[in-house]
């Protein structure tokens, strides 16, 4: 248990509801903690109230007359001094693609009716913790860039401590890098943790109904069979059946619904089957923190990540349908922590339809699979670690083979590509292309670290203005540094 326990200030609270008895509820449990609350009952005073004084946390409800929720995060993220307030949805909706949606506008956590008081308390409070740990981080980032500058000043003027200088800028430089990247494994762990848990719940509840309709279309079909049989018998004992008994066999068609009865039969095994795969996959992203390294089948991770983005791949509306094109070789089980490689296939895969949103047909995304030497690029990160008590040496080991073979996945998309200036960034943690709210530059920074310093893999992207993007993963087949660390 953490002795020093991060103390928070009192906090400014906006609750925004069109409920009088929740915004009274709301505003009870917040005020008993000491926090200042402010309430209103609809987007646009919301949005009003905000603009004359900023709150440090907006609760914010979705179903809500003339603006939802929804529009209103979108508006204070779209705004820069009230893109970084924190916006937790509260409402009765469960469905899962509302949650998400939630998420996507740029809402931090998502609270259900009815309202659990330790679930709102604990909610607000971890919310205000980190945007308090954030504010706390941007001031010693501020001081730390000063100290540089003031470091780059002194070594200017003191030219006989040059070399004591820029060693100790150097370790400024990294002691800043290493707090950006604290900063994006805490967000970006709180996110996830907090959409896994909303699938594993979903996954859940549905999987029990469906279980039981599947499992019961066996027998409804064999009753059928038994009463339509029992028919047939009747029919063959007694040919000449009543006038009223006639007219009802005419009405019904009994010959059609014997033979459409089986296909209705067909057809909802095949829905069952649908909603069963579905809730595997959900199940399978659930497990976000799983840590277990063990052997999985790369393409069926990358078909569950497919799944679950049906509804951004898929024509609606106005928007034309992106084909997917698979290119699958023939590739062994590879030894992984299996969900933190779904979660990069599924920030490659989110990043490819986002370069194709305003692209003219034919919208592609390319999937290409395949068995690679185990060389490494030379100078490419990372290097093979030294082995039998070796010294590390940069030179000896820049350019090696890996143990065993590597699978290449590669990913590409047609859409507009990426300028060099742009490639150069893509993966430095918070630096996006993307409007304020769709994005926080986080994504390809994980991916990074996944492929990179989880897996000893490699990670590349290749892009031409005008012709579009290609990432490049690869992972090695055997993992045995991975399987050393994680051994008792």
């Amino acid at each position: 248990m953490n002795s020093n326990p991060v103390l928070v200030p009192l906090a400014d609270i906006l609750v925004v509801d069109d409920t009088p008895d929740n915004l009274r509820l709301l505003s009870t449990m917040l005020s008993e903690q000491g926090y200042k609350v402010r309430k209103v009952i609809n987007g646009s005073l919301a949005l009003r109230v905000v603009s004359m004084a900023s709150p440090d946390l907006i609760l914010l409800d979705i179903n809500m007359p003339q603006m939802n929720g929804y529009e209103v995060c979108e508006k204070l993220k779209a705004d820069p001094k009230t893109a970084d307030i924190p916006v937790i949805f509260i409402s009765a909706l469960d469905d899962v693609w509302d949650k998400v949606k939630a998420f996507e506008v740029g809402g931090v956590d998502y609270i259900s009716k009815p309202f659990q008081c330790e679930e709102v308390l604990a909610r607000v409070k971890n919310q205000l913790t980190l945007r308090w740990l954030s504010k706390q981080l941007s001031d010693q980032n501020a001081r730390l860039q000063q100290e540089i500058c003031d470091r780059q000043q002194v070594e200017e003027a003191l030219r006989q401590s040059e070399a004591r200088e820029r060693e100790k800028a150097q370790e400024l430089e990294a002691t800043l890098s290493e707090l950006k990247r604290t900063q994006a494994q805490l967000i970006q762990s709180e996110k996830m943790s907090s959409l896994g848990q909303l699938v594993a719940g979903v996954a859940h509840e549905i999987n029990n109904p469906v279980g039981f309709i599947y499992s019961n279309l066996f027998l409804a079909r064999q009753y059928f069979q038994d009463l339509s049989h029992l028919v047939e018998l009747y029919q063959q004992a007694y040919p000449h059946s009543t006038p009223e008994i006639q007219q009802v066999v005419s009405e019904l068609d009994l010959n059609f619904l014997g033979e459409d009865w089986q296909k209705l039969m067909n057809s909802m095994q095949v829905g069952a089957e649908r909603i069963q795969g579905i809730v595997l996959s959900l199940q399978s992203f659930s497990k976000l923190n799983n840590s277990d390294i063990k052997a999985v089948d790369i393409h069926e991770g990358i078909n569950n990540t497919l799944l679950l983005l049906q509804h951004r791949l898929r024509a609606e509306g106005d928007r034309p349908q992106i084909e997917v094109i698979k290119n699958y070789g023939q590739l062994p089980k590879v030894t992984c922590y299996a969900s933190q490689l779904n979660q990069v296939f599924m920030y490659l895969l989110s990043n490819a339809i986002d370069a194709l949103d305003n692209q003219p047909v034919p919208r592609q995304i390319t999937i290409h699979t395949e068995i690679g030497s185990g060389e490494w690029e030379v100078g490419a990160v990372p290097l093979c670690p030294p082995r039998n008590g070796e010294e590390f040496s940069s030179t000896a080991y820049s350019y090696c083979l890996l143990p065993t073979p590597s699978v290449v996945i590669r990913i590409a998309d047609n859409g507009m590509g990426m300028s060099p200036e742009v490639l150069h960034q893509i993966f430095d943690p918070f630096f996006t292309t993307k409007a304020v709210g769709r994005g926080t530059g986080l994504g390809l920074a994980i991916c990074y670290q996944i492929v990179i310093e989880k897996h000893k893999g490699q990670i590349r992207c290749v892009s031409t203005p005008g012709e579009g993007t290609e990432f490049i993963v690869k992972i090695p087949v055997l993992q045995e540094y991975l399987l050393s660390e994680a051994s008792p």
